[in-house]
């Protein structure tokens, strides 16, 4: 589990693509030397397991499922991505629960400066709209953000000038596919409404 509170901006250093799946070898800030084999990271809000690491650097495989429903699969060498360690019990929850799981692509459609902020206009694909409310959470990229007001398929958000900075947020440009995962509890709610 994870709180969407970006703690590192990694770097694609190396893709190796096979015909299964393919592997990322991410360069990271963090002392690489306290990461197990076999941990949970959030990438982008994607939950993938650390299958080989070095020092300043980690492995992670992705499969094509992952590769085919999420941002991933355009992922390059370069390519700036962030990066959640998983939760410990005792940790300060900052934003909300976050599994790790993308439920869809959204799509940026606006990004527009409001005094230090930016405001951004994101739309959900259907169905995955009627999940979103506004005052409620979501995960943009693994970033655990409030939803400010929702029309349609298209949902707001207020991003501040910290986030903005820390995270790859502030590189978005408008027509950029994002990954999104809806707040677990309207998902759990929602489901709960189906079968009642």
């Amino acid at each position: 589990m994870f709180t969407g509170i970006v703690t590192d901006i990694g770097r694609v250093r190396d893709v190796l693509a096979t015909d299964r799946d393919r592997r990322y070898e991410i360069e990271t800030a963090w002392d690489t030397a306290g990461i197990d084999l076999g941990a949970s990271i959030s990438h982008a809000g994607c939950c993938l397991t650390v299958t080989e690491k070095g020092a300043g650097w980690f492995a992670v495989e992705v499969s094509n499922e992952t590769l085919s429903k999420t941002t991933l699969g355009s992922w390059a060498a370069g390519d700036s991505v962030n990066l959640e360690r998983a939760a410990k019990l005792g940790d300060e929850m900052g934003g909300h629960v976050v599994s790790g799981h993308v439920d869809g692509l959204g799509r940026v459609v606006s990004i527009t400066p409001e005094g230090g902020s930016h405001r951004i206009a994101v739309e959900a694909p259907s169905p995955l709209h009627r999940y979103i409310a506004a005052k409620g959470s979501i995960t943009v990229d693994g970033v655990s953000l409030t939803v400010n007001a929702v029309e349609g398929q298209v949902f707001w958000l207020n991003i501040i000038p910290h986030t903005w900075t820390v995270t790859t947020l502030g590189g978005l440009k408008v027509g950029d596919p994002v990954n999104l995962e809806i707040d677990m509890l309207a998902r759990y709610l929602a489901r709960w409404q189906e079968t009642a």
